[in-house]
């Protein structure tokens, strides 16, 4: 079988041959080359030819997300203007104005004013997300085809769901937090407005030839408490896979903070596994906690990233690797929890390959 193969079986519930090993190395390789300090063996490398030679598969969302389109409002006017490292953006609508700054270094990119404080601001979002386009992109998709080859299936992430986009994206932790207790009906109106606007998005990607769709949705128990989850994010979840299920698609959430006090309602939304759920000492549960609340889930990844650290042993990397696959196999796509550090030991990803081809 082809990792591609590989990868459709297993989301498919088929028989499979192996273990299929999916690292997400990309942060480490382009964070590298932009200062000069790849290491010798790959300087010379794309992306994909370092896949290759460390003997893993690929988890593709760049090459395939830009088939996604999602087009601002025609009425929609914006101006960027650039100091040094910061970055002012100003949307201006027929309703009103938002403004956000982004500073960026080497290796990051943070929000230092979210474009959402107020009411007013929220309306004004509202016009944005109500108004935006959604198609897809054949030309691109095969592109991403052509690009990826045989080395993963393709696979797309889909704009984060209602509360973790506000948290994130649009207001931030402590304003979308304490937004939720001074305007109660303001927010509950913004979500609504959030998850039907999201239903083209729905409609475009279940019409297309995606098969894996993963929910970008980076959740954390502090961002998104037991609550918070059950009252706005659980019963979308649930929505969202009743639309792609029904189109054939398989679906899966990006967990990548601490989880522990939401991994209970890990079998009531609907999804056919997890990715990035992080084990200790980087995340709060251990392996033998997620595999408990999974069930028969598939689990993407389970490796901590922290094995791949020089200064952690070997021994603790085969370990928790051995566990992943007697934990979750078949129904899993072995991968880093949630990837490789820039400062990460790469020939450990190799070693990882060859306990796999064992």
């Amino acid at each position: 079988m082809t990792f591609r193969e590989l990868n459709l079986r297993i989301f498919r519930r088929e028989p499979v041959d192996r273990v299929l090993w999916q690292p997400r190395i990309e942060h480490w390789y382009y964070t590298l080359r932009d200062e000069g300090t790849l290491p010798e063996r790959y300087r010379a490398m794309s992306l994909l030819e370092v896949f290759d030679d460390l003997g893993c598969s690929v988890r593709p969302y760049g090459a395939f997300n830009e088939a996604q389109r999602y087009d601002p409002p025609a009425q929609l006017r914006r101006e960027e203007s650039s100091d040094g490292a910061l970055t002012t953006v100003v949307e201006h609508t027929p309703v009103g104005k938002l403004v956000s700054v982004f500073q960026r270094t080497s290796i990051a990119h943070h929000t230092l004013k979210y474009p959402v404080v107020t009411p007013d601001d929220m309306r004004v979002m509202e016009w944005i997300v109500e108004h935006r386009g959604a198609s897809f992109d054949m030309d691109a998709y095969d592109r991403g085809c052509d690009s990826i080859g045989d080395r993963g299936a393709p696979c797309i992430f889909i704009p984060r769901i209602n509360i973790l986009r506000i948290m994130i994206e649009y207001m931030g932790f402590e304003n979308g937090t304490t937004s939720l207790y001074l305007y109660p009906r303001e927010m509950e109106h913004f979500i609504d407005v959030i998850d039907a606007a999201d239903t083209p998005m729905l409609d475009m990607v279940a019409a297309s030839p995606i098969e894996i769709v993963n929910f970008g949705d980076n959740v954390h128990q502090v961002l998104c408490s037991p609550p918070i989850f059950e009252r706005f994010v659980q019963p979308e979840y649930v929505r969202r896979n009743e639309i792609l299920h029904k189109a054939g698609k398989k679906t899966y959430p990006h967990w990548d903070g601490d989880c522990k006090q939401l991994l209970p309602y890990a079998l009531d939304c609907g999804f056919d596994g997890y990715e990035a759920i992080t084990p200790v000492p980087q995340g709060d549960v251990t392996l033998e906690e997620v595999r408990d609340a999974l069930g028969d889930r598939i689990m993407l990844d389970g490796i901590p990233c922290t094995d791949f650290l020089p200064s952690d042993s070997i021994e603790s990397l085969i370990s928790n690797t051995r566990k992943c696959i007697e934990y979750f196999a078949p129904n899993l796509v072995l991968g880093i929890s949630d990837e490789i550090s820039p400062v990460g030991d790469i020939e450990r990803v190799r070693m990882v390959s060859e306990i796999c081809a064992e």
